[in-house]
């Protein structure tokens, strides 16, 4: 059995199971309780969004989130970041860490959707970009379906609080040329790990095929680096992962759990790949949204993944 709980606006929630941390997991039912934070919770004029992964460096925790003005999608946001000194329940926001990119690079438009890892002392942000849509002359980003495309990249930093400086004025994850590809049309929301000595990084994808219905169809993939900032090699085998618009993913046991979001369901790949053969499917009642999880491997070197403690969802 599983228990979860959660606090909100921002919310947190916390997975546990008797089994031990370096066994497959064993999950029949979950439950899922919400709770208030304060520091980063509803506030006029602005959304926050799409929380990252949360980290821990010398008792203090950090979450990055898109943070929008005005509007409500995540297309004409920035990344912000927060720290708590009371596992959550308390933040303070430390301000904008990620802002525009130059003009004309593809994340001109909007950067949204943070990660985080910390490897060697150096922390390093990952987030989606955008830039306006392509052909306008002033500059309007349409949100369109056709080739309003997005890529993955990568900041750094001494510290968890930024600056963070962009390795490259590039992306280090690509939508797909071929247009039948899952990831043809949008790649976002990366989680990452370190698995045999490499990093993982998994992420959504969208279908240029689906047009202005692709949120549903939604799928994810992964790629492999020996790097933090690259360069990605996409897995031959993509896409892992169905019914999946949100990418929440941990190192579980020997292998890697997921939520997928659509289904509502929690998965499990024993070799971090193959989530199809043997499905776990446990029915999550009541999901987080958009969710990111504290995650300890993410600044610590750890040969199992410890059970998820808490989170943070939207």
């Amino acid at each position: 059995k599983i228990t979860s709980f959660l606090f909100s606006a921002c919310i947190i929630f916390s997975i546990g199971c008797d089994r031990k941390p370096c066994s497959p997991p064993d999950w029949k039912e979950i439950s899922v309780i919400y709770d208030q934070v304060s520091g980063i919770g509803h506030e006029e004029g602005c959304t926050r969004r799409d929380p990252s992964d949360i980290i821990e460096i010398d008792g203090v925790w950090y979450v990055y989130y898109t943070k929008v003005f005005g509007q409500a999608a995540g297309y004409w946001g920035t990344v912000w970041a927060a720290k708590s000194l009371d596992n959550g329940y308390n933040w303070t926001e430390i301000g904008e860490v990620l802002g525009l990119g130059l003009t004309g690079t593809f994340d001109s438009q909007a950067t949204f959707t943070p990660n985080i890892l910390s490897h060697k002392k150096k922390y390093y942000l990952y987030y989606t970009g955008v830039k306006p849509t392509p052909g306008r002359s002033d500059g309007v980003f349409e949100n369109n379906s056709d080739n309003d495309f997005t890529g993955i990249g990568v900041a750094v930093s001494e510290t968890p609080e930024g600056p963070f400086i962009r390795v490259s004025d590039k992306p280090i994850i690509s939508v797909s040329k071929n247009l039948g590809d899952f990831d043809s049309y949008r790649v976002d929301d990366a989680v990452l790990m370190q698995r045999d000595k490499k990093f993982w990084m998994y992420y959504k994808g969208r279908s240029s095929n689906h047009g202005p219905q692709g949120p549903r169809h939604t799928r994810m993939g992964v790629a492999f680096a020996d790097h933090p900032y690259g360069p990605f090699t996409k897995y031959e085998g993509n896409p892992i992962l169905d019914k999946s618009h949100e990418v929440l993913a941990w190192p579980q046991g020997p292998g890697v759990a997921c939520l997928a979001s659509i289904s509502s369901t929690l998965e499990y790949a024993p070799d971090g790949l193959d989530f199809n053969s043997n499905p776990l499917e446990v029915k999550v009642p009541n999901r987080p949204n958009a969710p990111g999880l504290f995650r300890p491997d993410l600044t610590k070197a750890q040969k199992c993944g410890e059970l998820p403690a808490w989170g943070i969802s939207m």
